[in-house]
């Protein structure tokens, strides 16, 4: 997506959704173009957010549960359900515009977490079942999949919590490096050290097992998200829940240092400004809910847009919410 199409189907969107109440936009600074006033943070700004797929159906598939999102080099935009769907959003305005069944290779779902769109046009998919990273083509058939170390296979198998293994995934710049990240710890880690693998790509296409790195959460908080900046770190998503009280989302800048990664914090999205949001649950910030997909969509005047999704798990007070951030990194 250039630059400014995301701006576009915001703007789009309002235009078209406005009556039913679905969007905010950030006002006269986002519509303009100037640099958004909409501060979460010194680094962060929220220049809208819509809840127009909240609920809704395509094709006879439940557009929600969305857990990934991935931009495409045409502009498009992918967004997984964790219930083994992949949805094609309009580059314009973001409505699906197709969907693709994914399953396993014997015919069953999938909980279908990480997404990456390779430079052919396949899809890489993470789940958290075994955990997996499969090819899939652009049909949703299976071409293959990627070696996963013992440690990181589920319970009994591995060290892997059920239901906290590979939640995110990003391949960096040049397409040689494709990282999967941990949601929780392994069993016997510390509880705030959870891993990214990392594959790298052979002279043939396939990828190979490549380094681990750890990665420090801060207290009780997992890894929902990771994906990769245009000069290679990674902008990582930390989020919790607390019964009464609501969803903690925290957007970081991660870097590799040998083995780790380091990280600094560029906005605790609780302090993102409202904009008129409703929940349907206690949260601290209305805006707020279970956020778990990011995605880079361009750059515009030293910041990056970028895009992320929550997943509603398919619960009456929970909500699917797009949001549009503008963040700049140093």
């Amino acid at each position: 997506m250039r630059p400014r199409t995301l701006r576009t189907a915001l703007a789009t969107l309002t235009a078209g959704l406005a009556a039913a109440g679905c969007l905010t936009a950030a006002g006269p600074a986002a519509a303009q173009d100037r640099p958004p006033r909409n501060d979460c943070s010194p680094s962060v700004s929220l220049t809208g957010f819509s809840d127009a797929l909240d609920k809704t159906t395509h094709d006879g598939t439940y557009v929600g549960n969305l857990s990934a999102l991935a931009r495409d080099r045409r502009g498009a935009v992918a967004a997984l359900s964790d219930r083994s769907a992949l949805f094609r959003l309009d580059a314009h305005t973001l409505k699906p515009r197709g969907v693709i069944p994914l399953a396993d290779e014997n015919g069953a779902p999938l909980d279908s977490e990480g997404l990456v769109v390779d430079r052919d046009g396949t899809y890489l998919v993470s789940s958290e079942t075994e955990p997996s990273v499969r090819r899939h083509s652009r049909t949703g058939e299976i071409l293959g999949r990627l070696p996963v170390p013992d440690a990181l296979r589920t319970a009994p198998a591995g060290r892997a919590q059920v239901n906290g293994s590979f939640e995110g995934l990003t391949l960096l710049p040049g397409g040689r490096t494709l990282i999967a990240s941990m949601e929780y710890p392994l069993a016997g880690d510390p509880a705030d050290l959870v891993r990214f693998q990392s594959w790298q790509r052979t002279r043939h296409g396939d990828f190979r097992l490549g380094a681990q790195y750890s990665y420090r959460t801060d207290t009780g908080l997992g890894v929902s998200e990771v994906t990769a900046a245009p000069d290679g770190r990674l902008l990582v998503l930390e989020r919790g829940f607390t019964s009464g009280v609501g969803n903690t989302v925290r957007l970081y800048l991660a870097d590799r240092r040998g083995a780790t990664f380091g990280k600094t914090l560029l906005a605790d999205l609780a302090d993102c400004p409202s904009l008129g949001a409703t929940a349907k649950q206690p949260q601290p910030n209305p805006l707020l809910d279970n956020i778990e997909g990011m995605t880079v969509t361009g750059r515009a005047k030293g910041r990056l847009n970028v895009l992320l999704v929550s997943d509603d798990n398919q619960n009456a007070v929970q909500t699917t919410r797009l949001y549009e951030l503008r963040v700049r990194v140093r």
